[in-house]
């Protein structure tokens, strides 16, 4: 297995999860002409190594995030490429695809200008995917998942699924978003979902806080690298991590007020997928977005489910400290979650100092992280609008 971002906290992995782990954040105010400037978490990187200017044009941010990243994974799996591409499957998972894109062509209109005429085909959902499987040679199933906060932790269930019924031998899963444009912005905005503007930027977001108030929206992408068990032995490689099963259930109650039940449903699902009990995993990266009615939501479900051992299961939102990827957000928390099984290493919910009351009753990370050497088993949740609600299993290689 191997594992790529192009993140917030920035592209090399490891550093990232340094900084990750040490409490830092990569939160900072956009300046947004004009309008008020919200907190977001933005990435950094350069597509020009990659791609030629001729080669960008008819595709946009997201997609070249979704290659930077894929390209990162498959690197880290020293994966020295395929004989068959039709044996190779991609997944990928995002919320709206082409945003800057479809923005650029409505600004076009209404200024009466010309709207470029690659326009579709660059904003299409499943453009990132197109752009790496043409990239990548790939030709076996190549899928998009548009399952909002939920997708790319879908993508990866997906993967496993085709790879355990031997629909392919490598799977490459993940998801991108970047939707950091006015548009985007003033839409969830008017959700009254973010974090307000005079919020101090550096702990702008703080899931399960008494004192939270709203989310910050980053961009970013990570890819994985995933084979069967048994080809990764034969082949003399080191997996990072096993993904031990996964669960999807949707709560079908609200567009976008979560449920217990659909929650309680998916995590019961991907403990029974991976044969765990709930006393065995130490660790949950939770969907924590910091927003009021999620994080207590989210803690009763796991409260629910662990019951006696609630009080002993690891809990931290990294979203605190790189934002809400939406459709990216459960590909970059595995990642994250995989990390932690690797160097026993807990990151915390930076900027956490009193945790709300409908939120306690779990080990909540605070301050600089915590070490576990000791830790087996793992979850990621993203819990996503819509009611689709999923959870991974990872285990310590």
């Amino acid at each position: 297995m191997g594992m790529g971002v192009v993140s917030p906290l920035g592209n090399d992995m490891d550093a990232s999860w340094r900084l990750l782990r040490d409490g830092g954040s990569a939160i900072r105010r956009l300046d947004r002409g004009g309008q008020p400037e919200l907190p977001v978490a933005s990435a950094d990187f350069d597509i020009s190594k990659v791609l030629s200017k001729l080669r960008q044009v008819g595709t946009e941010r997201v997609s070249h995030m979704a290659l930077l990243a894929a390209l990162n994974a498959l690197a880290d799996a020293d994966h020295g490429g395929w004989q068959d591409a039709e044996r190779v499957g991609l997944y990928v998972g995002t919320g709206m695809g082409g945003a800057s894109t479809i923005e650029n062509g409505y600004a076009a209109l209404h200024a009466g200008g010309r709207i470029p005429p690659l326009t579709v085909p660059a904003g299409m959902v499943n453009s990132a995917a197109a752009l790496i499987a043409m990239h990548m040679d790939i030709r076996g199933p190549v899928l998009t998942y548009a399952v909002a906060c939920a997708s790319s932790a879908v993508a990866i269930a997906e993967a496993s699924h085709a790879l355990r019924r031997g629909e392919v031998d490598l799977a490459i899963a993940g998801g991108a978003e970047a939707l950091l444009v006015p548009g985007a912005l003033a839409a969830w905005n008017a959700l009254r979902t973010l974090a307000p503007p005079h919020e101090a930027v550096g702990s702008s977001c703080r899931p399960f806080s008494r004192d939270r108030n709203g989310l910050v929206l980053g961009e970013g992408s990570a890819f994985l690298v995933l084979q069967r068990e048994a080809d990764i032995l034969r082949h003399g490689r080191v997996p990072r991590a096993w993904l031990a099963g996964s669960g999807v259930r949707c709560d079908a109650a609200h567009l976008t007020n979560p449920s217990v039940r659909g929650q309680v449903a998916a995590l019961r699902a991907a403990l029974a997928a991976s044969g765990l009990t709930p006393a065995d995993v130490g660790y949950c990266n939770a969907h924590g977005t910091g927003t009021l009615a999620g994080d207590p939501v989210e803690c009763e479900a796991l409260r629910e489910v662990w019951q006696e051992a609630a009080p002993k299961l690891a809990l931290s939102s990294t979203k605190a400290a790189h934002g809400h990827l939406l459709g990216a957000a459960g590909a970059l928390e595995a990642v994250w979650t995989i990390q932690a099984l690797r160097t026993g290493d807990l990151p915390p919910t930076h900027g956490l100092v009193d945790i709300d009351p409908g939120c306690r009753g779990l080990e909540h990370i605070l301050h600089a992280g915590i070490h576990v050497p000791d830790l087996r088993h793992a979850i990621s949740n993203s819990f996503a609008f819509g009611g689709t609600n999923a959870t991974l299993v990872f285990s310590k290689a």
